[in-house]
């Protein structure tokens, strides 16, 4: 089967996502067009001009099923370039505009809310990475057309709903068993080193734990040029305590692996997550994970690993905390083998092929 996948946003894990689909699958034909991570205004709206007029020979080429993320202007591309109209679609939604936390530093305005729903109204399936993305989305279309002015036809979020399901973004097996870990307790944070993580809860945890614990945070992830000045607070706070472990990105993949196995809890304070999956990936390699009770950690953990959610989570992640640095318990990690590739990469294959099958066909909406 030949495949087009488009991924005009590729985010680390968007590119995750898409390598281990044409690793998975790769008895399918794949080809993959792509843009950087940057620029998101304009990549989100433009995608369909850069491509329609830059890759047109490659978009015009045979195939039997587009997949492409929801970061794709898929209405305006199938206008501009009709073959791809005739072509069985999926989105895949990593995320969706419309469940990130208020910030001054979030992307304002409603097109890129309008770009995703037009192209969720265009593709023959919706294909979500967690039940919470899936029931944010259909929520945050059904109230944003609830403030148009006019001429809304009804029926929009249900219609959507109704070609919607949960397929998580599957997680690599881990190459070697986890190590067992011993002496001091080293807690991992991983994730962007943006504000819709959560740095002001990771200080405020930091700085309310009781000082004699014996703790090392590693902080890792992806950073930027300006970051949050939360960073430079926490990053004193923790060699003043003398918990500071490592500090910044982890270069190779062989020493983030190292960092994982090697440590005890896997934290998150996170004001969005869709899926989760830095640190799903961090509990496939052993760590225990600590999370929030909302976003997506509900659907992947037991009430025992998630800490209660409130205005106010610093003295609930505290107790948390302290309760396993003063525990004499052996604590097993949870089971995360039903999102490895071995489990849900089957599960893509039928979906995926069985969209394809279906070819082109006339629909009870009359689009082709």
């Amino acid at each position: 089967m030949k495949v087009l996948l488009l991924s005009p946003y590729d985010a680390p894990s968007h590119a995750y996502w898409r390598r281990g689909l044409c690793r998975y699958l790769d008895d399918w034909e794949w080809t993959c067009l792509t843009l950087p991570a940057r620029f998101f205004s304009w990549r989100v709206r433009g995608n369909s001009l850069t491509w329609s007029q830059e890759q047109r020979a490659l978009l015009t080429a045979p195939y039997d099923l587009l997949v492409a993320t929801s970061m794709t202007d898929l209405a305006t591309l199938r206008g501009l370039v009709p073959q791809l109209a005739h072509l069985p679609t999926a989105l895949y939604f990593h995320e969706n505009q419309f469940a990130y936390p208020a910030s001054a530093h979030q992307h304002e305005g409603v097109e890129p809310q309008m770009v995703s729903l037009y192209a969720a109204l265009a593709a023959d399936l919706l294909l979500f990475n967690s039940r919470y993305n899936l029931t944010t989305f259909i929520a945050g279309v059904a109230a944003l057309l609830a403030k148009l002015p006019d001429a809304v036809p009804a029926g929009v979020a249900e219609q959507l709903a109704a070609k919607s399901q949960v397929l998580p973004v599957p997680l690599d097996t881990p190459v070697q068993a986890p190590l067992r870990r011993s002496g001091r307790i080293q807690v991992v944070w991983n994730h962007r080193w943006e504000y819709d993580k959560g740095p002001e809860l990771l200080l405020a945890a930091v700085a309310h734990l009781p000082a004699q614990l014996d703790l090392q945070f590693h902080i890792v992830g992806q950073s930027f040029r300006r970051q949050p000045e939360e960073f430079a607070q926490l990053h004193e706070l923790l060699m003043q305590r003398g918990w500071l472990g490592h500090w910044g990105y982890v270069e190779t993949l062989e020493d983030y692996r190292a960092l994982l196995r090697q440590a005890h809890l896997v934290l998150s304070t996170a004001h969005h997550d869709f899926q989760g999956l830095a640190l799903l990936e961090a509990v496939a390699e052993g760590c225990l994970p600590v999370v929030p009770d909302r976003l997506a950690y509900p659907e992947w953990f037991e009430a025992r690993w998630r800490y209660a959610s409130g205005a106010d989570e610093t003295p609930a992640l505290c107790r948390w905390l302290q309760a396993f640095c003063e525990g004499e318990d052996e604590w097993t990690p949870p089971d995360v083998s039903r999102l490895y590739w071995q489990t849900l990469g089957p599960v893509y294959r039928q979906t995926l092929a069985a969209l394809a099958d279906k070819g082109v066909v006339d629909r009870p909406d009359g689009r082709l």
